[in-house]
C-alpha cells in the first residue's frame, strides 16, 4: 500500500540511481524524480531528504525535494559533513602537495579538517614527527595514528564523537582499516597496495554515510590520487592558507601575493611560525595556478 504522507530522511548511500535513505521507521530504497534530472540536482550522500509515494511493505519511495544543505565537498561528493579527517601514510611516501591542495578545497568552502597521518608504525625513522610538526604550525590539528596497534585513535574517535566526519585521502592509505579498528561492527573490505604502480587499491567503491554512535555519522569513500584546484583564483590562495592569515594586510603593497615583492610580511615570517616547506609549496600553487 502506497502512503501518501511525507516523510524525512538522510541519504546513506546511493547506487546505481538508487538512494538508500534512513528514516525514523528504517531504511528506504528509493529513486529521484524527473524534477532533479530536468534541473540538474544530483541528490548526494548526507543530504537531508523528503520522500513521498512510500511502500512500507517494499521500503521504497521517491525523493520528492532536499532539504537546504550547509556545505558541500565536491570530492568525494557529500552534503552536510562537519569535519573532514584528511588521512594520508607515511608508507610509501606523503604526497604533500595532494594534502595541501585538499586543505585549500576544505578552506574554500568552509570546512574543518582534522589531519591524520597513519601507519607511523611502519616508519622506523620517524619522519611523521616533522610533517606532523609543520601542518601544526599551519594550525591544524594533527592526529597521528596507526590502524596496526591503535596509535592515536582514540584521540581520533573523540575528535568524531557528535560530529558528521568524512574519512578523505588517497586510496591505500587506510582509511577502512582506521574504520575497521575504531568500528569492527561494520567489516569494511580492506585492500593494500598495488604491486604494479605502489598505489593504493580502491577497496571502498561507494560513499556511505555510517552512523557510529549517537548523533556520529562517518563517511567513508573511495579514495583519489588528483584534483584540480584552478577554479581559484592565485590572488586568493593566500586566504587558504591559515598561518598566512595573520600577517595578510601589513604588507607594503596591497595586493602583495607573497612571492617576489619585498617588504612582505608573510616572507618576514618563514621559517619562524610558516613551515618553509609549505611556503615554497605555495609558491608553487601560485605561479602554477591559472589567473581568472
Amino acid at each position: 500500500m502506497i502512503n501518501s504522507k511525507v516523510l524525512t530522511g538522510r541519504i546513506i548511500k546511493g547506487v546505481g540511481g538508487n538512494y538508500y535513505v534512513a528514516t525514523e521507521y528504517g531504511e528506504l530504497v528509493c529513486q529521484a524524480r524527473g524534477l532533479f534530472r530536468k534541473k540538474g540536482i544530483t541528490p548526494l550522500v548526507g543530504d537531508f531528504v523528503e520522500i513521498s509515494s512510500i511502500d512500507y511493505e517494499k521500503s521504497t519511495g521517491y525523493l520528492q525535494g532536499i532539504l537546504p544543505r550547509k556545505t558541500e565537498l565536491k570530492r568525494p561528493r557529500v552534503a552536510n559533513i562537519n569535519q573532514v579527517i584528511l588521512v594520508c601514510a607515511v608508507v610509501p611516501a606523503i604526497n604533500l602537495d595532494v594534502i595541501d591542495g585538499f586543505l585549500i578545497v576544505c578552506e574554500n568552502q568552509g570546512i574543518d579538517v582534522i589531519l591524520c597521518i597513519n601507519k607511523i608504525d611502519l616508519d622506523k625513522g620517524k619522519e611523521y614527527m616533522k610533517i606532523a610538526e609543520s601542518f601544526r604550525m599551519a594550525k591544524y590539528r594533527v592526529i597521528c595514528a596507526s590502524a596496526e596497534n591503535g596509535m592515536g585513535l582514540d584521540d581520533l574517535k573523540d575528535a568524531m564523537l557528535g560530529k558528521t566526519s568524512i574519512l578523505a585521502g588517497p586510496s591505500g592509505v587506510g582509511k577502512s582499516s582506521i574504520l575497521n579498528a575504531l568500528y569492527p561492527q561494520f567489516s569494511l573490505e580492506v585492500g593494500g597496495l598495488s604491486e604494479k604502480v605502489q598505489r593504493g587499491k580502491h577497496t571502498t567503491r561507494h560513499t556511505s554515510l555510517l552512523e557510529v554512535a549517537k548523533d556520529t555519522f562517518v563517511v567513508d569513500s573511495p579514495g583519489f590520487t588528483s584534483f584540480s584546484i584552478d577554479h581559484i583564483d592565485k590572488r586568493q590562495l593566500q586566504h587558504h592558507y591559515r598561518e598566512f592569515k595573520p600577517y595578510i594586510g601589513d604588507c607594503y603593497y596591497v595586493k602583495c601575493i607573497h612571492v617576489s615583492e619585498h617588504d612582505c610580511a608573510v616572507k618576514e615570517h618563514v621559517g619562524v611560525d610558516i613551515d618553509i616547506d609549505r611556503y615554497e609549496r605555495y609558491k608553487r600553487y601560485v605561479t602554477t595556478n591559472r589567473e581568472k
